[in-house]
């Protein structure tokens, strides 16, 4: 019987009756055409099966079913003796992916932009895609500021059916912002309000920054820059009324002009309070930042309806409301606020589930936490519990919710996640200092040795000045209640005749144990016991006074060491800083038992301020005394000294103080050190925050046992310094001027400290 060959899908739809298929039952089921796709594929989609009755309405269903799946261009149904034949004409394969002409990306990065799309190897090969290919090519080159970007697109068909795309780019230039205009400002000069922006036109950093090129996200966030500024001084009623970007006909230069309006500077004429306030107003009244007779401010309104927010949110109001409420009086240019508080409902943290750490124990994260379970939920503990964590340096990221419970109004959880990052290494490497010069050096160490919170580390260090061999342990929860203990074995080996001091060497080997003690949150008193045995040697150029102790008191001396320091830190970034102060006390004591007696105080008080969003006020202050008690001297290698990169720079290291006839410093039991540094990021670079740079006035001296204190001894200095914390570590540069230089002073206008030493 000759085949009965059934129409595409418009005849299965409109046939007439006259040819309308004669229903039959499905004895078999056949497949042809297929090159890749499995049989079992199309058996899967098709909508009949073997001993089902098949009529034009279920062939039709089976026709869309089967064009529906993007695998066939071209489907036939026909039929042989109650067998169903599906004859199908596969599209073609994506074989291989090609691009030619690139250089602002590598391939792998248009490759996946273009898997976001469907285009992608061993997918369906779609004509209608190509244009959105085309497109998303486009958008990654615009992104880098590439307008003048052209591509050519060629399918090339290959055996069994396949294809191979191949997108032949042009990149031309980069398009540059050529200028940034700001219309209608009256209050401000267009430069003080184009250096809020991030984007900006050419200039000698900008190869490094990309800020000349044009982003919409970064054009947005510097609107909302401008906003914030003219809103923090009082202008109530800013707006951006346009924005215009343009770009020339060549695709090389971009134009921004912003229409803007001020409006009036208002200030504010009266501050209330109202609502649900379970706080005492006068209390509230306090976190108040923003004063009745201040100008405007909306950071400072943000601060107050935060701060609040917060201090409800300490007492166990976890969705407190705080909203401010202004009323304008347009004619006086006056806004009068008043705080609604809605405190909602006081919650407790039911649970706190931890999550993410495959290798950290539980209870090492469980111990850093200040909220307790069952306990009222106090938004400045949780804050506080994050901080704790991140000061672990286990973890790559620390995610910390708390959401409701369902089914209750009182309760919700504290779901810490973490992402645990490597805390072992094994290093070898090399540094450079303008004091020791060339540094090799090498640890191993892991700071979470087992998933136990505690550190383990090997170093060792070869330089010109100090020769170090340490292994150390410690254990930061010896007890429950946070108190830390520490093991210390070292051996120590230092070669002052490469400084600018009188010339000795020693050779230490000691041991000692330590404890941390947290007193509250920001202040720790640390203590610690140990044992050294030292090896002086003195030479003939060495002072008269050396030779002397050696001779009174012997080249080997032994020592008990007790140490005792207190630290108090508020800053709110150990490597950015900004704001809040660092304090230490630290005191060094030879005990009786040791050959060695004496007593060796430093305290140093570091204070940031930060004078505006750019600029950083530090102040830095130094202070030690030291003495000997007993029958002995004090000893002279353990003398404080100043000069360099550390304390007063423009002087050579530790070169300040009296000094021998060859001009070398010999120390003092006595020394003072004062910096005085506005820090502010590198030009170019406002957001990197491992780059930073300073202006600065140092002032220092060291003072002998008998030697009066007074301001002649005292050196002082001004310069530039940067500060980078590199991928190998932080570096350090200075170049500075001594201000009071006297003779004999040595002296060193740039200095340095490059690499880590480990």
């Amino acid at each position: 019987m000759k085949p009965k060959i059934l129409s595409l899908l418009v005849m299965s739809l409109f046939a007439t009756p006259a040819l309308a298929l004669e229903p039959f039952v499905i004895k078999d089921i056949r497949v042809e055409g297929i090159q890749r796709t499995e049989a079992g594929t199309v058996f899967g989609y098709l909508p009949v099966k073997v001993g089902e009755k098949l009529d034009d309405e279920k062939a039709a269903a089976a026709i869309k079913t089967l064009f529906a799946t993007g695998f066939f261009k071209d489907v036939r149904l026909e039929v042989d003796h109650d067998v169903l034949i599906v004859m199908v004409q596969e599209r073609p394969a994506i074989s291989q992916i090609d691009f030619v002409g690139l250089k602002e990306f590598n391939k792998d990065q248009l490759k996946d932009g273009l898997k976001q799309i469907g285009v992608t190897e061993s997918r369906i090969f779609d004509k209608s895609l190509l244009e959105k290919a085309e497109q998303e090519l486009k958008r990654q080159y615009l992104s880098r500021g590439k307008y003048a970007m052209t591509v050519t697109t060629t399918v090339t068909p290959l055996e069994r059916n396949r294809v191979a795309i191949n997108f032949n780019i042009n990149e031309g230039d980069i398009s540059k912002i050529h200028a940034i205009n700001i219309v209608g400002n009256q209050a401000f000069k267009e430069k003080e309000l184009l250096d809020l922006f991030v984007l900006s036109t050419p200039g000698w950093l900008t190869w490094f920054t990309k800020n000349d090129q044009y982003s919409k996200q970064k054009l947005a966030a510097d609107l909302e820059t401008l906003r914030s500024f003219y809103m923090n001084q009082g202008y109530l009623e800013f707006n951006i009324d346009s924005t215009q970007v343009s770009i020339t006909p060549d695709k090389q230069d971009i134009y921004i002009t912003l229409n803007i309006v001020e409006g009036p500077k208002y200030t504010v004429s009266d501050i209330k309070l109202g609502g649900e306030m379970l706080v005492a107003e006068e209390e509230l009244r306090k976190l108040v930042k923003i004063k009745q007779g201040d100008v405007f401010s909306r950071q400072k309104l943000t601060e107050s309806t935060k701060a609040i927010s917060d201090r409800l949110g300490n007492d166990g109001y976890a969705f407190a409301n705080v909203n401010a409420v202004p009323e304008l009086d347009k004619e006086k240019q006056q806004a009068a606020f008043t705080f609604f508080v809605d405190p909602g409902r006081r919650v407790y943290v039911r649970r706190i589930n931890v999550a993410g750490n495959t290798r950290t124990r539980d209870e090492v994260i469980r111990r850093e936490m200040r909220q307790m379970e069952s306990g009222w939920y106090a938004a400045d503990k949780i804050a506080r519990s994050r901080v704790r964590l991140e000061r672990l340096s286990y973890f790559s990221d620390i995610n910390v919710e708390t959401p409701a419970v369902p089914g209750t109004t009182d309760q919700v959880d504290m779901n810490v996640t973490v992402t645990e990052k490597p805390t072992g290494s094994i290093m070898a490497g090399a540094g450079f200092s303008s004091s020791e010069g060339f540094i090799l050096s090498g640890s191993v160490s892991q700071a979470n040795v087992f998933g136990s919170g505690n550190m383990l580390s090997a170093q060792v260090n070869s330089g010109k000045i100090n020769t170090v061999y340490a292994l150390s342990f410690t254990d930061p929860y010896y007890t429950v209640d946070g108190i830390s203990r520490g093991f210390d074995v070292y051996k120590r080996k230092v070669n002052a005749s490469s400084l600018s001091i009188a010339q000795y060497n020693t050779s230490s080997i000691g041991a000692g144990v330590r404890f941390g003690i947290p007193l509250n949150e920001m202040n720790t008193l640390n203590l610690g016991l140990g044992a050294e045995s030292l090896d002086l040697t003195v030479f003939d150029s060495s002072p008269q006074r050396y030779k002397d102790y050696v001779a009174q008191f012997g080249e080997k001396n032994t020592t008990l060491r007790f140490d005792a320091g207190l630290a108090r830190d508020t800053r709110d970034s150990l490597t950015y800083p900004t704001q809040g102060f660092n304090q230490k006390g630290f005191g060094e004591f030879g005990l009786p038992g040791g050959d060695l007696k004496y007593y060796k105080l430093s305290y140093q008080h570091q204070w940031f301020y930060p004078i505006n969003r750019t600029f950083t006020l530090m102040l830095n202050g130094e202070a030690g005394v030291a003495g000997s008690y007993g029958d002995k001297e004090f000893p002279f290698f353990k003398n404080f000294y100043a000069g360099g990169n550390t304390s007063v720079r423009g002087y050579r290291s530790s070169s300040l103080g009296l000094k021998d006839p060859d001009g070398n410093a010999y120390g003092g039991t006595r020394r003072l050190v004062g910096n005085i540094e506005v820090l502010f990021p590198f030009p170019g670079m406002k957001n990197d925050r491992s780059v930073r740079l300073s202006a600065f006035v140092d002032g220092g001296g060291v003072y002998g046992k008998d030697e009066k204190i007074g301001t002649d001894e005292l050196r002082y200095s001004t310069g530039l310094a940067v500060s980078w914390f590199s991928p190998m570590g932080p570096m350090k540069f200075s170049v500075a001027k001594p201000l009071n230089q006297k003779d004999g002073d040595k002296t060193e206008v740039f200095q340095f400290l490059l690499g880590t030493v480990f």
